[in-house]
């Protein structure tokens, strides 16, 4: 389905969900940017002492592939309301964040390298 919905309607859902349980009162910024991290960290347990092999598994195991994709919507909820709430446009922001980054790591110097730019 991610290539039949759009940004704008996944924030539209939420805001309904949101608001039709008076939420508003506890979703200010600092409660959401608390929820991604908490919700990441959540996403991240699955991962952490796990070895390569072990974590392609997770993702032929149904049960386990099921649990690491709620975690994700869970992080993805966050930062969808977090952008609702005060009025960002995703889409926007990731594509001149890309910009951004295409100039900090050019091909030419960062093709295979897990560098930061700043040291290539």
């Amino acid at each position: 389905m991610d290539h039949k919905t759009n940004i704008q309607e996944l924030k539209n859902r939420i805001k309904e969900f949101c608001e039709a349980r008076d939420w508003d009162q506890f979703h200010g910024a600092k409660e959401l940017a608390i929820g991604i991290i908490t919700e990441s960290s959540e996403l991240l347990e699955h991962f952490r002492f796990k070895s390569e092999k072990e974590i392609e598994d997770f993702f032929k195991d149904n049960k386990k592939k099921d649990e690491i994709s709620e975690e994700m919507a869970d992080v993805l909820y966050f930062v969808l309301r977090l952008a609702q709430k005060y009025d960002i446009d995703l889409s926007t922001a990731l594509n001149k964040k890309i910009e951004k980054n295409e100039k900090r790591y050019p091909m030419e110097k960062a093709k295979g390298s897990s560098k930061k730019y700043n040291e290539l």
